[in-house]
């Protein structure tokens, strides 16, 4: 009987629960899409230390003006520039240097497989320290002359051929996403992106490299002895090796974290004031509907109702709201979220990567159990006051 009159109640006035509802379901949305945006951003962050691998970055100095290296890596927008080999040979004489591997860029372009400009990036597979573990996880120990590595946001599969600059490459494997613009990204050996670099002279559209594209590179990656302070290495290259920069990617993921940080407590603050008005307005929701529902309240008195009784069947209405609100609110989060995540990556200049099903999940269930406290708290007040309601007063009135 309880429950059936809880339903009737609800269903009875659709345009009441569904004011109600909509309350909840933005305070779900809020809570939610910000803390999906956090999870995000947090696990961007981490890839991206992942993924950096090295300690010291070294490009032309020319490149450098070309793009800020500080946010190279989240825009994907990495090339091309250009140094020669007897360069990296004066890099790394430096003292400290543990590793080094060099890299090539070919400029962005369209491919076959996009609609989107991508980014050629040629590496050594036998020195490389940096996208080895893509390769791992791409299931592939070895990489052919020829073959391609796609980034997460590439729309090829392992199987399929991309074309670049008309020369026509097999895709080996796809790569785990990064949160940042290097997932448009695509891998190859050395000895293929400069067989594309010719192919794209021939095409007349590639006319940034000055002599021979096996006597250059376009990046040195570096990684420091163990002991060495990086930003020591860093420094040494800049004094000493002309027309190049030498970047720690320390300091690179430090303005990211540092970023992140500002824009965590800015979220978190809001998200706060979110929720504390969203509740005040779920109590004054309550309020009112408590005010217009006196007549009902008195007549169940009548018939048999207690005041326990009462209470009890408001507060299970404001319940079954919460719960379908922050349904709503959490389905509607994630989506959104999904949806809009290469817009929030642009838009906020820092990685941005989905959380695995288990952080999802946890996530869920947090939004849900605030919604289903708030709620019935907002209306534990309104329960109360129906508690005292005098039943002959209130029959006796207009």
């Amino acid at each position: 009987m309880k429950k059936s009159l809880t339903l009737r109640n609800l269903t009875g006035r659709p345009g009441r629960t569904a004011a109600l509802t909509l309350l909840v379901f933005f305070l779900s949305l809020t809570l939610c899409g910000g803390g999906l945006t956090l999870a995000s951003l947090n696990r961007g962050l981490t890839s991206l230390e992942n993924r950096l691998g090295a300690d010291v970055i070294v490009m032309p100095s020319r490149g450098a003006l070309k793009v800020d290296p500080e946010t190279l890596f989240l825009q994907g927008t990495i090339g091309p520039y250009y140094m020669p080999l007897k360069t990296v040979e004066k890099i790394n004489s430096t003292p400290g240097i543990a590793r080094s591997a060099t890299q090539i860029y070919l400029s962005s372009m369209r491919a076959s497989c996009c609609s989107m400009p991508i980014q050629v990036i040629g590496f050594d597979p036998a020195e490389d320290f940096t996208v080895q573990s893509w390769l791992k996880e791409s299931k592939r120990d070895t990489l052919r002359t020829g073959d391609l590595l796609v980034g997460s946001k590439v729309n090829a599969r392992p199987g399929e051929s991309i074309k670049l600059y008309n020369v026509s490459c097999p895709v080996a494997g796809q790569l785990a996403p990064t949160g940042t613009g290097l997932d448009t990204a695509v891998y190859c050996t050395l000895d293929t992106v400069r067989t594309l670099m010719e192919a794209a002279a021939d095409l007349g559209g590639y006319s940034t490299i000055n002599g021979d594209p096996a006597d250059t590179v376009s990046a040195v990656y570096i990684k420091a002895a163990e002991g060495t302070d990086p930003q020591d290495v860093a420094d040494e290259i800049n004094i000493h090796v002309r027309k190049v920069r030498a970047i720690c990617t320390r300091s690179m993921i430090t303005d990211v974290s540092d970023s992140l940080t500002g824009l965590r407590g800015t979220m978190t603050g809001l998200a706060g004031a979110i929720l504390v008005l969203g509740w005040l307005l779920l109590l004054l929701a309550f309020m009112l509907v408590t005010g217009e529902r006196r007549r009902e309240f008195a007549t169940l008195r009548v018939c048999g109702y207690s005041r326990k009784a009462l209470a009890g069947l408001l507060l299970r209405e404001s319940l079954v709201i919460s719960l379908l609100g922050a349904a709503l609110g959490i389905a509607a989060g994630f989506l959104l979220t999904g949806a809009f995540s290469t817009a929030l990556e642009s838009a906020l200049g820092l990685p941005f990567l989905m959380p695995g099903m288990s952080t999802k999940a946890a996530l869920a269930m947090g939004t849900l159990g605030i919604c289903l406290v708030a709620g019935p708290l907002a209306s534990a007040w309104a329960a109360g006051r129906v508690s005292r309601v005098d039943t002959g007063l209130i029959l006796r009135e207009g």
